[in-house]
């Protein structure tokens, strides 16, 4: 399919079958520590920007047949979500062909907006990302277009956590040296008292960044910052692997649809998938031999990924 991938397995959601809605990395933002790449168009402009009736048939085709188990319906794109024009006919159409629950993930800078917050109000959890309540950390780490103000991000956030019915967890990524020092740590405490998120996720560069100099912190480092927050948080950077059960086979599709829309590595992959491990090497340096694949190391692990052609962003 082109627009749903999965379901894959997420820390966070369990089994979510995942809805990409843009074509492209299309963005307001160009954030130092992306791992789909640059982006291609910035912009605060909200279009059509994919076939929206497509996406509503590629869903009604996945429910009219068998399909994996799902937990979630987890909607997200390549760059930013609410960009997307028929995002609220997208939500819509999964609540009432469905009883699964929806989730948005966003970097929330449109929040602002009466429309889009109402849009929203039929989702289930709602993940809007705040890497810096600061301006001048917030143009380092997200690189906003000209149309986005940090102010209007925040005053968002909380109308919108004012408003809305379901979850919010709120999402910060935190990039060494960049958006961590104390100023930045207790400008973000002090908003997230203001928003009033229902859980707090402290995230680091995990994946191969955009930009080389975008470094990680450390477990430790995020322990000690978590404790300053107020409520429920918790840490979602992948430092130790999960134990998984029954494994299934690889298959070659559903390896080549993850990594077009992210780097990966072999654990990854499998983790994600519930794939065994010595199956998906076979198949990755096939793919690698055929150049349908190219690899990476990044902090000691081979990341592969699909050539550029091939390539949503």
């Amino acid at each position: 399919m082109k627009y749903l991938f999965g379901p894959v397995n997420s820390r966070r959601l369990g089994l979510s079958q995942g809805i990409d809605v843009l074509p492209a990395k299309i963005c307001n933002f160009n954030c130092i520590y992306c791992e789909v790449g640059a982006t291609t168009r910035h912009t605060c402009d909200r279009q059509e920007y994919s076939p929206t009736k497509e996406i509503l048939d590629e869903i009604d085709t996945l429910l009219a047949g068998e399909h994996p188990p799902i937990d979630v319906f987890t909607i997200t794109a390549s760059g930013e979500p609410t960009l997307h024009s028929g995002l609220g006919s997208i939500i819509n159409h999964i609540k009432h062909t469905t009883n699964k629950p929806v989730v948005i993930l966003t970097n929330g800078s449109l929040l602002h907006i009466a429309e889009i917050r109402s849009e929203l109000m039929a989702a289930d959890i709602v993940i809007p990302s705040l890497d810096s309540a600061r301006e001048e950390s917030f143009r380092k780490i997200n690189r906003p277009a000209k149309c986005v103000q940090l102010a209007d991000i925040i005053s968002g956030l909380c109308s919108f956590s004012r408003e809305f019915p379901g979850k919010i967890w709120l999402e910060i990524l935190l990039v060494k040296g960049i958006n961590d020092s104390d100023a930045d740590i207790a400008a973000l405490v002090e908003t997230t008292r203001k928003i009033r998120p229902d859980r707090i996720q402290l995230n680091t560069v995990v994946r191969p960044p955009l930009e080389s100099y975008a470094a990680p912190m450390t477990e430790h480092e995020l322990k000690k910052i978590a404790r300053q927050f107020a409520g429920q948080i918790e840490i979602i950077a992948d430092f130790a692997k999960r134990k998984r059960h029954h494994l299934r086979s690889a298959a070659e599709p559903e390896i080549l649809d993850m990594l077009k829309r992210r780097p990966c590595t072999a654990p990854d992959i499998c983790e994600a998938l519930n794939l065994d491990l010595d199956q998906v090497e076979i198949l990755l340096n096939k793919l690698l031999r055929n150049t349908t694949l190219t690899s990476i190391t990044h902090a000691g692990k081979i990341y592969y990924q699909t050539h550029s052609e091939n390539t949503v962003t």
